[in-house]
């Protein structure tokens, strides 16, 4: 078994579309970044690259790149979980936690998990999005950001775990 921690976060800014978990919510403020800014995928591509020990979603999707501006984040995390199943891993389960004042995450949760599960090929059962407040501390508690933080677990596929540094 092999655990990973992600984390991400993104200021809250006029002008942009929110997006997290792949769902669409409209708020008078969005998240910037190059990408979607989707912080939820993002620490769920960050805390798989490291639980697989392959670097973390900057390395893989630079925001140097052009390429990358405005992705899809629900796109990259698909990206990312076929490179930890060709590095000889299976995905266990997710769990996260949203982090923000507002917009409320309850009502687009399910949509999260769907979107979630279906970009990593697992059954919603096996992923948990969560929401928190900071209490009106720190840039996420003003309103200023929002957050998310990942935990999964994966296992080795087959009969043994690779070590990804031999292959």
């Amino acid at each position: 078994m092999r655990v990973g921690f992600g984390y991400d976060i993104h200021p809250l800014v006029p002008g942009r579309r929110l997006i997290l978990g792949g769902v669409l919510i409209s708020f008078d403020k969005g998240l910037r970044g190059h990408s979607d800014a989707d912080v939820l995928c993002h620490a769920v591509s960050d805390a798989l690259l490291g639980a697989a020990a392959l670097g973390d979603i900057g390395l893989l999707f630079p925001d140097t790149d052009p390429g990358y501006r405005d992705a899809d984040s629900l796109m990259l995390l698909r990206q990312v979980a076929e490179k930890v199943r060709n590095a000889g891993y299976e995905i266990s389960n997710i769990d996260t936690t949203v982090v923000a004042e507002a917009p409320r995450i309850k009502p687009h949760r399910d949509a999260m998990i769907r979107n979630l599960a279906g970009a990593l090929g697992l059954s919603p059962g096996r992923v948990s999005v969560k929401a928190t407040t900071n209490e009106k501390l720190d840039a996420t508690g003003r309103g200023e950001a929002i957050a998310a933080h990942a935990v999964v677990m994966l296992r080795a596929a087959g009969d043994g775990m690779r070590d990804t540094e031999n292959g």
